[in-house]
């Protein structure tokens, strides 16, 4: 799977390298990082953003609206699906993070997996002894937190992970979801935990 992403100032390395580090099959083919300085309005977008690019799947971790107005509905015309998360757009998937992503048959094997975690967890008694990722955040923070979190037993972990998480986000912390009062770093770290608690329950049946 061919992934092309757009940043600005390399606001997007974080994901392009746990992409890279925890993805299979899926290439990022291209980046196109804008590093200008940009006006209040972005009157002409196609200054900074060419139609000259084709993949699978586009990821926006643009800064400016005026630029993921226009690549989302870019990206519509081509017929390349777009994951812009935390933004409102009718062309594009927009999670409120970028490990708040459901599944979609449309994201192809980026979105089998990377998007909300879920994990398969072993259990002797009450500790967790392996905990395997099965999807996770594509800024790699549900892999980087496996080693802090083996070895704990499951009531230190379901405290654990969760803040563990929140240390590693990139997100902006201060953009919060009006409806549910959370910003993004306090959503990432729940969605890690309900995975985590999910697994457990499964562990336990087994």
């Amino acid at each position: 799977m061919n992934v092309i992403v757009f940043e600005q100032n390399e606001s997007g390395q974080k994901k392009i390298t746990g992409i890279q580090n925890y993805g299979t099959n899926v290439h990022i083919t291209k980046v196109i990082n804008i590093t200008d300085a940009l006006p209040e309005f972005v009157d002409n977008p196609k200054e900074y953003i060419s139609d000259d690019f084709t993949g699978d799947l586009v990821l926006d971790h643009l800064v400016h609206p005026d630029l993921s107005y226009y690549l989302a509905t870019l990206c519509s015309r081509k017929g390349i699906p777009v994951v812009a998360s935390g933004k409102k757009s009718i062309h594009a998937f927009n999670p409120f993070t970028c490990c708040g992503l459901g599944l979609n048959e449309r994201l192809g094997e980026y979105g089998q997996q990377f998007g909300l975690p879920e994990y398969r967890i072993t259990l002797e008694g009450k500790r967790i002894t392996s905990l395997q990722v099965l999807r996770g955040a594509p800024c790699g923070a549900t892999w980087e937190v496996l080693e802090r979190v083996v070895g704990a037993e499951i009531e230190e972990a379901l405290t654990l992970l969760p803040r563990e998480v929140q240390y590693l986000c990139v997100a902006n912390p201060s953009r919060f979801d009006p409806i549910s009062g959370k910003s993004p770093v306090h959503y990432a770290g729940d969605v890690h935990c309900a995975a985590l608690k999910k697994a457990i329950k499964q562990a336990k049946k087994q």
